[in-house]
């Protein structure tokens, strides 16, 4: 409960409000402080927490996860320092409440500047976003962006959808909402047709009954209440946005006492947009003090209700555990222990396969070969045509290199090809050490992924999926998510990437193998969870075969911690 306590150098109190705050900075905090109480905006706990020295966010987040009083959590910070024990605290608090969160240090200079500040690593803005995204927090862009949903959360109903209504006393304004919405995902609910004859009994035939509903520059208080109240009793409609622009007939407070009165008795969220400035003030001071949210602009109106619906939909969602499968951790630990032994961090490729291997992963055929008569040998063995890889320890991008050479379909294209790249690659890296070839069965069906691994400061192993083979560096069409992952997560992965369709079928091409990529996924979650030693990996390419074939790691590469 509030007791009035300011133990701050913060020279006000805010009001009594639903929301707790706790910020990495005092200072930013003192002066969002002074703007929420010129805004209007009430507190319940306002907490600084400076270098983290004895408390941090984990505690606090801990703290109010049960408390009454707090409706939403708002919080700015510049780093975490536990990232898996805040994910896991995080999820726990957001099935109760939502968190919102606006990052610092998202660039190279401001993570500088954190690290400097807090005496902490900044950790990888990606990571953040991923685990954020995991654990249902959101994360708001700006200062701005955190109270524009703060103010939505701590005092409108959560809605039961996304799809909304816009009333609006002039076009440009609905129209600029009604951009935004289809821009941000939301949907424009249809208006039914007994609806549109209800709202025709009162409003002017000029007037548009469908979606954004136009109730027309002259419309007054008692006008807003009718075509209010008639959309919030339609069950297919989740939320209003409420515009009203300051017009010679317009009644100002009028108008918005009627939306006060109506948010009090609608379990649906209805959010405020009376634009202008000192002709709008009465209006705005009688939502501020109904807890009603105004917003200036239709956009951050929308960005708020967007932010509410996703909470929504994340918070329904049942809880689900990683997958777990049955693999064989003594032979990825002998064969660190191997590397280890021999001084290298990096696994040659025949290592990397059998790692793969050991975690259930489907390989090709592959061997590796010595001499040009091994090659042949094993080429004629699985059958033309082949590809050869260069062998080394010392080449990790073999393309690079002309260390690769695909569609090898006869012995004498085989002994060819390894004569010409082994002359090559010793004439441009003598100090290489050479193995020899691997020779491997070529798949050449399927659309090329790649599925790759990072550790973070911060979280720990950060997986990445994305369009593999020559063209991710390119495209960068690529996801992230922080191990361990559940087959949501792993599913989300494959939908964000921009060229899903290129994996669901386009043009009348067969859909590859999603199944197939969501395990792969799981299993490489697995695997570096299994071993936090290893610093990176990647599986490139991981070749997804149509319909239900499966999935082929055709290429690996992984590196341990020195």
């Amino acid at each position: 409960s509030n007791v009035g306590l300011n133990a701050s150098f913060a020279p006000v109190t805010p009001k009594n409000g639903h929301l707790g705050l706790l910020s990495q900075s005092g200072a930013l905090a003192t002066a969002v402080l002074d703007w929420a109480t010129q805004a209007g905006i009430g507190f319940n706990k306002f907490f600084t927490f400076g270098n983290q020295a004895d408390v941090n966010s984990i505690d606090l987040l801990r703290a109010w996860k049960d408390d009454p009083d707090i409706r939403a959590i708002v919080a700015y910070l510049e780093a975490i320092s536990d990232g898996q024990t805040f994910m896991r605290v995080a999820e726990e608090v957001a099935r109760v409440k939502p968190v919102i969160i606006v990052k610092s240090g998202t660039t190279a200079a401001g993570a500088k500047a954190a690290a400097s500040h807090t005496g902490s690593l900044a950790g990888s803005d990606r990571a953040y976003d991923a685990a954020f995204q995991q654990c249902g927090v959101l994360r708001a862009r700006t200062v701005q962006e955190l109270f524009d949903y703060a103010i939505a959360f701590a005092n409108q109903p959560l809605p039961r959808g996304k799809r909304v209504v816009v009333v609006t006393n002039a076009g440009g304004p609905g129209i600029l909402c009604t951009d935004a919405i289809e821009k941000m995902g939301l949907e424009l609910a249809p208006i039914s047709a007994g609806l549109v004859e209800k709202l025709k009994t009162r409003m002017s035939p000029s007037s548009n009954f469908h979606n954004p509903v136009d109730v027309l520059g002259d419309a007054k208080a008692n006008l807003y209440e009718f075509a209010l109240s008639a959309l919030l009793e339609d069950p297919q409609i989740d939320g209003i946005f409420n515009i009203v622009t300051p017009q010679t007939s317009t009644e100002i407070p009028e108008t918005a006492m009627v939306v006060a009165q109506l948010e009090e008795g609608t379990e649906k969220p209805i959010l405020g947009v009376f634009m202008g400035g000192t002709l709008m003030q009465a209006g705005v001071d009688i939502l501020m003090a109904h807890d009603v949210p105004n917003y200036p602009f239709p956009e951050r109106a929308v960005a708020a209700f967007k932010a509410m619906a996703d909470y929504a939909a994340w918070r329904a969602l049942p809880t689900e555990a990683p997958t777990v499968f049955a693999v064989d951790k003594a032979a990825v630990a002998a064969a660190f222990a191997k590397s280890r032994a021999e001084g290298r961090t990096a696994l040659n490729e025949v290592e990397c396969a059998a790692i793969l291997a050991a975690y259930g992963f489907a390989l090709p055929k592959s061997q590796l070969c010595a001499t040009a008569d091994d090659a042949v040998a094993f080429a004629a063995r699985i059958g033309f045509p082949v590809v050869m890889k260069i062998a080394s320890p010392d080449i990790l991008h073999k393309s690079d290199v002309g260390g690769v050479k695909v569609g090898l379909a006869s012995p004498e294209a085989v002994r060819d090809a390894y004569d010409a790249m082994l002359c090559n690659i010793t004439g441009k890296m003598p100090a290489a050490t050479i193995w020899g070839v691997n020779i491997q069965q070529m798949v050449t069906t399927g659309k090329q992924t790649i599925l790759g691994m990072s550790r973070d400061p911060q979280f720990g192993p950060m997986l990445m999926f994305g369009l593999g083979g020559i063209y991710v560096e390119v495209l960068k069409d690529v996801t992230f998510r922080i191990a361990p992952l559940t087959a949501r997560d792993a599913r989300q992965m494959i939908s964000e990437i921009r060229s899903a369709k290129l994996l669901t079928g386009v043009r009348g091409e067969q859909a590859v193998d999603l199944d197939a990529i969501v395990e792969s996924i799981l299993r490489l979650s697995q695997l570096v969870t299994d071993f936090p030693e290893i610093a990176e990996m990647d599986i490139n390419p991981l070749i997804a075969l149509p319909g239900t074939a499966g999935a082929i790691a055709i290429d690996s590469r992984i590196a341990l911690t020195p």
